[in-house]
């Protein structure tokens, strides 16, 4: 299962953020859990009707997103050093 079949953005529901699909779980409340340091325990016993693979598919949805807003990051000069 692909972050596509999961994650929906519908006009009636929450205004068309994006969501869990079956749930009104906005995928930024997950992603804030997940930057405050909660886990997927956490998150699940906050919200029932999410499963561990609604977790993992809503951090996938998130890289995809970022990888399409993004620039692609500028190659490093050759006489830096990256260690």
């Amino acid at each position: 299962m692909t972050f596509q079949d999961r994650i929906v953005r519908d006009p009636g529901i929450c205004g068309g953020q994006p969501v869990v699909r079956g749930t009104r779980v906005l995928v930024r409340t997950i992603l804030g859990y997940l930057a405050h340091g909660e886990t997927a325990t956490t998150i699940l016993t906050d919200f029932p009707s999410l499963t561990e693979e609604d977790v993992r598919v809503v951090v996938a949805f998130a890289a995809a997103s970022a990888s399409e807003d993004l620039p692609a990051p500028t190659p490093a000069p050759h006489e830096v050093k990256v260690a």
